[in-house]
């Protein structure tokens, strides 16, 4: 029994202190893509480009797992991976600091997304090792919920930095300052932790030619359907700024709230997981799927409403899915797993946001209809792929 205890705690230190990792780069990155649409606005882009950019830095974000998962697996050297993919990812954000042009502004921040893609599956592998002595759910939950202490505090930082200067620029050049921290605690993690697989004690399958499980793809399509329909945070900036409905210094404000929300989201719908499983997903969804009735809409009210049923389906989403894929595939296929889940995740995300930007430069009312449309179609597939722990 106390083995076990001193188990726990070893992995919940582990998952704390990536947690504290991640808090200080979505401090970082965070506040940048709070900042995107409003800042690609100035520099003279429409709104199809904001939509296309924000679709392809999620494409290339999420495409490329595929790649590092699959390196990740062949290679083991998870950390190698990991650390590499963060440096690429926060360095590219305060660089935006010298941008005077919106391509060489669109090329950093889909160099940011890059360097996201580089090291999340080799990222979440060690995580999943942790979190299977500590619940799925509940582990990854924590982890998204430090995320969103960084990505709420991040933006109330820059808002403070617009309020005073009123520069985007001078926002961006102080964000080298947690992209700095977030690296060396991830180097002090690296040296405390150097083989965090060792923290899950089921064994391990050693054969390479494991196939996924037929659940797996049906809960990949229902996922790529929610994430087709779940517009980014820089589309509805874009709209904010476009109509005039808050002034610049409050987009971050309310991202950073939207964040908030996300983190109690993530440990809400993380502890329902362990519980409920996939059921806990289609909840969310349900209770997010209106979020562009509202957020898209003239009024500072409702647009408030739209943005909090938006961070709510973000929480469950960033918790909850990495979790599941943990549980339908085989240790042994882990990184393959994340790298083929968020490959297809990103190419749904990218369609679905560049449609989106289209349709926001020629009809707001078919944006919402193909966002609720979207998102609600993934609830059949969502109750079908449950049946996969039903038999487990």
């Amino acid at each position: 029994m106390a083995q076990i205890d001193n188990n726990r705690k070893s992995a919940m230190r582990f998952i704390l202190l990536l947690g504290v990792v991640s808090l200080l780069a979505d401090m970082t990155y965070e506040s940048a893509r709070s900042l995107a649409g409003p800042y690609l606005s100035t520099l003279g882009a429409t709104g199809a480009v904001v939509g296309i950019t924000a679709g392809l830095g999620e494409l290339l974000g999420y495409g490329l797992r595929y790649f590092s998962g699959l390196l990740s697996d062949k290679t083991r050297r998870y950390w190698l991976i990991t650390i590499v993919g963060y440096v690429v990812n926060l360095l590219a954000v305060p660089l935006l600091a010298l941008t005077h042009h919106w391509p060489l502004a669109v090329a950093l921040m889909i160099t940011e997304r890059i360097g996201k893609s580089i090291r999340t599956p080799a990222r979440d592998v060690m995580l999943s090792h942790a979190t299977a002595t500590v619940g799925r759910g509940w582990g990854f939950g924590i982890h998204e919920a430090m995320d969103q202490i960084g990505a709420m505090t991040g933006p109330l930082i820059v808002m403070i930095v617009l309020a005073i200067n009123g520069s985007y620029r001078y926002a961006f050049a102080v964000l080298a300052i947690p992209a700095c921290l977030a690296i060396t605690v991830l180097l002090i993690a690296r040296n405390i932790y150097p083989h965090p697989q060792k923290l899950e004690k089921a064994p391990e399958d050693n054969k390479q030619d494991v196939k996924l499980p037929k659940a797996f793809w049906l809960y990949l399509a229902a996922v790529g359907l929610v994430a087709a329909g779940f517009a980014d945070y820089p589309l509805i900036a874009f709209h904010i700024k476009q109509h005039n409905i808050f002034a610049d210094k409050w987009i971050p404000l309310l991202y950073a709230i939207a964040m908030g929300v996300d983190g109690l989201a993530a440990l809400f719908f993380g502890k329902l997981y362990d519980k409920k499983k996939l059921l806990s997903l289609a909840t969310a969804v349900v209770i997010s799927s209106l979020f562009a009735i509202f957020a898209f809409s003239l009024s500072p009210i409702w647009i408030i409403v739209g943005i909090m049923l938006w961070s709510v389906g973000m929480g469950a989403q960033e918790s909850i899915i990495r979790a599941a894929v943990a549980d339908f595939v085989p240790t042994v296929k882990r990184g393959t797993g994340y790298g083929i889940f968020n490959a297809g995740y990103g190419i749904c995300w990218f369609l679905g946001s560049a449609l989106m930007g289209v349709l926001y430069d020629f009809s707001i009312p078919a944006l919402i209809v193909f966002s609720v449309v979207s998102q609600a179609a993934s609830l059949p597939l969502f109750v079908s792929s449950q049946k996969h722990f039903a038999k487990n």
